[in-house]
C-alpha cells in the first residue's frame, strides 16, 4: 500500500473482489478507512469495526492493494485475484476445421482444442476471442474462436489435458499473472473495469 495511506477504495463490492473479505484484510493491514457506495455497506462494516464512508478521495494505490498490473503488464505486487475456469472436454482439429460462432478461427494445423467453462456471462468479454491467452500448468494457450456465453475454447498446440484441468484466465503466479492488460489492450476496457466485472459475475471460491 502507499506509504502514509489511509484510505482504501472499496467501491463496486471491492472492485470485483468482494467487500465483506477485502475490508477486514485492509484493516488489519493499516488502513485507517475504506470508502465503499452506500450508507448500507457503512453500517455492516462499522458493525464489524470497521471505519467507513461514503465520500472523500482514496489515497492507497489500488493497484498495490489488489495487486493490478500497470498497461505495460508491469506488477509491483501479486495479485489477489485469479479468475480460473475447467476444462469440460477436447476435441481433436484437422486442417481447416472451426470451432464456435460465425468460425472466426480455423485450424492452420492438425491440433487439440478444449472446451474450458467461462463465457461473457462470467465477464470474459467477447472481443477476447482470438486475442487473449490463458494459463494451463504453466503454459500459456490462446482462446480461439469467438467467447460464447458460458466457455469458451483454447487451442492446446499439441498438449494433452485431463478433463477438470485447471485454467487460468487472469492473476495467479503463472503466465496469466498480469493477463488483465493484455485484455484492456484487446477491449478497450480499462484494468479496473476488467476486474471489477469479472469479479463481479463469477463464482467465488478463496484460495491460501
Amino acid at each position: 500500500m502507499k506509504a502514509g495511506g489511509r484510505t482504501a477504495d472499496l467501491r463496486r463490492d471491492a472492485w470485483g473482489h468482494g467487500i465483506l473479505a477485502v475490508a477486514p484484510a485492509v484493516s488489519a493491514a493499516g488502513a485507517e478507512r475504506v470508502l465503499v457506495d452506500s450508507d448500507g455497506e457503512v453500517a455492516v462494516l462499522r458493525a464489524e469495526g470497521i471505519a467507513a464512508v461514503t465520500s472523500g478521495e482514496p489515497d492507497i494505490d489500488p493497484a498495490l492493494l489488489y495487486g493490478l498490473p500497470d498497461e505495460t503488464g508491469a506488477l509491483t505486487t501479486r495479485p489477489v485475484m485469479r479468475f480460473a475456469g475447467a476444462v469440460m472436454s477436447t476435441k481433436p482439429l484437422r486442417p481447416g476445421d472451426a470451432v464456435s460462432y460465425g468460425y472466426t478461427y480455423r485450424a492452420a494445423r492438425d491440433t487439440t482444442v478444449a472446451l474450458v467453462t467461462g463465457g461473457y456471462a462470467q465477464g470474459i468479454v467477447r472481443a477476447l476471442g482470438n486475442q487473449a491467452h490463458v494459463d494451463v500448468a504453466g503454459r500459456s494457450l490462446p482462446i480461439v474462436g469467438r467467447v460464447a456465453m458460458d466457455v469458451c475454447m483454447i487451442d492446446l498446440e499439441g498438449d494433452d489435458v485431463e478433463l477438470g484441468a485447471d485454467v487460468t484466465y487472469f492473476g495467479g503466479r503463472g503466465t496469466a499473472a498480469a493477463g488483465l492488460a493484455l485484455w484492456a489492450a484487446a477491449t478497450g476496457m480499462t484494468i479496473p473495469e476488467l476486474v471489477t466485472v469479472a469479479g463481479s459475475h463469477g463464482a467465488r471460491g478463496w484460495e491460501a
